[in-house]
């Protein structure tokens, strides 16, 4: 084999040299390849389901985002982050990239044993030929299922559960996605608004202090935020603020 590649070599070059000097007298145009994407009829039932199949493939990219976002852990850590933020009236420090990649990996980070039960119970029984498409979305969705029910409150389940008018579920399996995933993101809300008001009231009370000092000394036209900000940064410093509120954070979806 290796003799065939040698000779295909020794004989491409040959004819390389033998037109290098048609090719240095008349350049020759440059082909630019093109590409054509076509819509024609189908000539089969099996071209029918080929074009079913990428037309979902590329749904399912186009929802990827609100997926990870509504049915994952990154709702409750974003809000919260911003909250801390807010609350040390940084502005815009740490950026909105910092603060979404932070976000991103430490979803990835809480979410990682129900991605590795997707991956071993879908996504690598699907590559073998083992389980169909069907089976293997239906057994994607079990884990994700399984985390949000765990977080989801149960007055907020029942809600959704009684607004779809349907029968009353025995079992939690009974319970349609549609209607776990509202529940879901609304019980999120929640608590990441409580984690944000507690937040809130340490550096809440820096500024009560601060505000009552300057108007103590008579100081009205300093800004109480100029002054209290600086503070504010040393006592999240002291307390290693990102420690604990990433700590919480990953230990709340325990």
């Amino acid at each position: 084999m290796g003799r065939k590649y040698l000779f295909a070599l020794l004989c491409f070059l040959t004819a390389c040299t033998q037109f290098a000097p048609l090719a240095q007298a008349a350049p020759a145009a440059v082909p630019v390849p093109s590409l054509n994407v076509g819509v024609g009829a189908a000539q089969s039932p099996q071209d029918v389901a080929l074009s079913l199949q990428i037309l979902l493939m590329l749904t399912i990219l186009t929802l990827a985002p609100s997926i990870l976002i509504m049915m994952t852990s990154f709702t409750r850590i974003i809000i919260v982050l911003s909250f801390i933020r807010s609350a040390l009236a940084t502005q815009q420090v740490p950026p909105n990239q910092v603060l979404i990649g932070l976000a991103m990996f430490l979803t990835f980070f809480t979410m990682s044993p129900y991605f590795s039960e997707i991956n071993q119970r879908a996504f690598q029984p699907y590559l073998a030929g083992s389980i169909t498409q069907e089976q293997a979305m239906e057994a994607s969705v079990k884990p994700l299922r399984t985390f949000m029910l765990k977080q989801t409150r149960e007055n907020d389940l029942a809600l959704f559960v009684n607004l779809s008018n349907e029968k009353r579920p025995e079992t939690p399996d009974d319970i349609p996605t549609m209607t776990v995933i509202p529940a879901f993101v609304i019980s999120e809300l929640k608590t990441a608004f409580q984690i944000g008001f507690l937040l809130y009231i340490p550096f809440i009370v820096v500024d009560m202090v601060v505000a009552s000092t300057l108007m103590s000394m008579g100081m009205m036209m300093v800004p109480p935020n100029m002054i209290s900000l600086p503070f504010k940064l040393l006592l999240f410093i002291l307390v290693d603020g990102w420690h604990l509120i990433v700590r919480s954070l990953v230990t709340s979806f325990g």
